[in-house]
């Protein structure tokens, strides 16, 4: 009795809250992505023009980034987070197919089933976004096309919401019921956290060395032009609410105070609120570069508390992760 009554007292291990990451976190994300898609396609059928759609794909933007870090099953599946955000896109894939199919006045566009055929680089929020602020691609398209064309990229995006909504629900069930015989795909109650620890620490990485990264450069080389939706000036916006999603993501798989990953969290955030610098275009600039290195560092000193607090006392590694070798 008196070893019981000690053991009472004693502390708990550590456990991931999985059904509160995906009922607080996951599903609210998917929702609102689908519903952002669904008034971006709603804008583009009464005005396809730029000036009415763009305020429609910033808001679709703004909840990709708090989805787009759960790179595994429902976005995994047929491509999906690629299709609805070809990037990084090294070699330009998303300018030239996009540019093909205007040249062409490629029919495909016509037709919402033979449009899910077309290359992923032609499709999605990085096709959209040359069509909306690329000024000399949308002249050569000429409006009736662009307009057909911009039409047909919202409502695949709808179609991407709705499909991925609905999966996560069949998939929400799975990571509920790991370990249970009938389940094949968790095959123990540790993988749904292992996959949710895996994304966690996979997307810091990703923000560090491909969001920053990428336009950084080197020292002697800054790219710019390189940085995720440029043109629609969303560079920084993005790491913005990428940290956003990924601090919420921490909260709600921990059922422990993470004192020391939250702070470092608010040190990024802090920190891009006072670069003021959407495109990061700064990067070209010796003294503003540094402010990006250090924002760089803070995301990688997330990572660090991070696998301290949440993977030591969960007893995790990160994993693969469909982000790893981008």
């Amino acid at each position: 009795m008196r070893l019981i009554y000690l053991l009472a007292f004693l502390p708990l291990p550590a456990m991931a809250d999985v059904a509160t990451a995906v009922d607080n976190h996951i599903l609210p994300a998917t929702e609102q992505f689908a519903s952002s898609a669904h008034a971006l396609a709603e804008t583009a059928a009464t005005d396809c023009t730029p000036e009415a759609l763009r305020p429609a794909y910033q808001s679709s933007f703004d909840a990709w980034m708090g989805l787009s870090h759960l790179g595994f099953g429902p976005l995994e599946e047929d491509g999906r987070a690629l299709t609805i955000e070809f990037w990084p896109d090294p070699r330009g894939l998303v300018a030239r197919t996009v540019r093909s199919l205007v040249s062409d006045s490629d029919p495909v566009v016509d037709d919402a089933t033979e449009f899910t055929e077309v290359s992923i680089a032609g499709r999605g929020l990085m096709a959209l976004e040359q069509m909306l602020y690329d000024a000399d691609l949308r002249a050569l398209a000429g409006e009736d096309y662009a307009c057909r064309y911009t039409r047909a990229l919202a409502v695949d995006l709808a179609a991407l919401g709705d499909a991925i909504a609905q999966d996560w629900q069949s998939h929400a069930q799975l990571m509920l019921s790991a370990g249970e015989p009938d389940n094949s795909r968790y095959l123990s109650d540790k993988e749904p956290t292992q996959v949710l620890y895996t994304a966690l620490l996979s997307s810091l990485e990703f923000d560090a060395d491909q969001r920053l990264g990428r336009p950084m450069g080197s020292f002697d080389k800054p790219r710019p032009k390189l940085a995720e939706a440029w043109r629609s000036d969303r560079p920084l916006r993005n790491i913005q609410l990428s940290l956003a999603a990924l601090r919420d993501l921490a909260t709600t798989m921990s059922d422990h105070p993470i004192p020391v990953t939250d702070a470092a969290f608010a040190t990024a955030l802090e920190t891009t609120e006072k670069l003021d610098d959407p495109r990061l275009s700064g990067v070209e600039d010796p003294q503003h570069r540094l402010k990006v290195e250090i924002l760089q560092q803070q995301i990688r000193a997330i990572r660090t508390a991070a696998e301290a607090e949440i993977g030591g006392e969960l007893g995790l590694t990160a994993g693969f992760n469909s982000k790893d070798g981008d």
